[in-house]
């Protein structure tokens, strides 16, 4: 069954030039449990495919960073809301376009359950090794400062 599209979804350009996916910005969800989090192997298809990064996608007009976020990661894993707790939160403004990493701490080692054609698989992995996957780009740029969120 096909999901609904979003009024979000669409390509945009922000200030620096750049395309980005997510006409009103875009959010992820950087799930925490121990010294784990739980990513994403993004779609051969999708834009940056094959790389790892987080549960997201285009925020739509009404939504907030944590609603699409916690939206996005129940639409392409099947996660449960309840399932964890936000403690935070992280925006990359590329001036009119922005990506909010959302983080949260799972109440236990949630294994998702309803992958969706964008996703190859989603795994949790340990912080110390993020850095030895091919990550998506945005990802990979905000590492080092989204991990210092808890």
């Amino acid at each position: 069954m096909a999901l609904p599209r979003g009024d979000g979804d669409g390509w945009t350009r922000c200030a620096l030039g750049h395309e980005h996916w997510g006409i009103f910005g875009a959010a992820g969800l950087l799930l925490w449990h121990g010294e784990c989090v739980l990513l994403q192997h993004r779609a051969l298809w999708s834009h940056h495919g094959g790389t790892w990064g987080l549960l997201g996608g285009a925020r739509n007009r009404a939504e907030t960073a944590e609603q699409a976020a916690r939206r996005e990661a129940a639409e392409e894993a099947g996660l449960s809301a309840d399932a964890y707790e936000i403690t935070g939160t992280y925006v990359d403004d590329h001036g009119g376009w922005s990506y909010t990493t959302v983080v949260g701490q799972a109440r236990s080692l949630v294994v998702p359950t309803a992958l969706t054609a964008e996703t190859l698989e989603v795994r949790w992995v340990r912080a110390a090794a993020v850095n030895e996957l091919p990550l998506h780009p945005g990802f990979a740029a905000t590492w080092e400062t989204v991990r210092a969120i808890a």
